[in-house]
């Protein structure tokens, strides 16, 4: 903390503060400690200090400059183009999921995927919400957030996300062949997500968002390791 950096040059200061008032009249030492110079009450919120005055001169009692840490800011616009696209992202790959419902044929493939939707539906409504609490756009499903104002400061694109046709051909798909085209797409998106939620926890600004990217990313790391492990036992 930056009070702390301090410490070492408050107490200079008190002790030279004593030493001046050592080398002052008998008048001065008998001065009662309620004719304090004017401020020298300390600030409720902040910290005071002992500043020795001149050959001569009383010593000033005042606040510690520096001693209030600056408010970090609330968000900044790597939280948002995150959120932003995320909540499309998430989007995709609940719509992925719910595919396998009628369209897998391994029991652990359709667990798999109820799990996935299960997660990323509830997130998708927190993020909306929070973009709400700030004022900002939700982006709607199938829409591109790079052509919102925060996605689009510099900030990379999804990655991961499946083109139209990559999802029209997971549509058509059916049984093992849905299963492993399934594995392989999800993984793709899942290592997406984590790419982008590393960014985010590089450069965001907002707690929430931050405790959202360690979710995702500790969450789907955990699903590519059991996809991966899947797609082994298809052969």
């Amino acid at each position: 903390m930056e009070v702390e950096t301090r410490v070492p040059s408050i107490f200079l200061a008190v002790l030279l503060g004593a030493g001046a008032l050592a080398g002052c009249s008998d008048d001065d030492r008998d001065t009662p400690a309620s004719a304090a110079p004017a401020g020298a009450a300390a600030d409720a919120e902040g910290v005071t200090v002992l500043r020795p005055g001149s050959p001569g001169e009383a010593a000033e009692v005042g606040p510690l400059e520096g001693a209030a840490p600056a408010e970090p800011p609330a968000w900044n616009h790597a939280d948002l183009a995150f959120v932003q696209m995320m909540v499309p992202h998430h989007a995709q790959a609940v719509e992925m999921a719910r595919l396998a419902r009628t369209r897998a044929a391994d029991p652990s493939v359709r667990r798999l995927a109820a799990r996935i939707a299960a997660a990323q539906g509830p997130e998708i409504l927190l993020m909306a919400a929070w973009l709400e609490e700030q004022g900002v756009e939700v982006p709607g499903r199938g829409d591109d957030p790079m052509a919102y104002d925060h996605a689009a400061h510099g900030h990379d694109g999804m990655e991961g996300m499946l083109t139209p046709d990559q999802l029209d051909e997971l549509r058509a798909a059916r049984g093992a062949a849905f299963d492993r085209l399934f594995l392989e797409r999800m993984v793709d998106h899942h290592r997406g997500a984590l790419a982008m939620a590393e960014v985010v926890a590089a450069s965001g600004a907002a707690i929430p968002v931050a405790e959202l990217a360690a979710d995702v990313h500790g969450g789907q790391t955990a699903e590519i390791a059991r996809m991966e492990e899947l797609l082994a036992t298809l052969g």
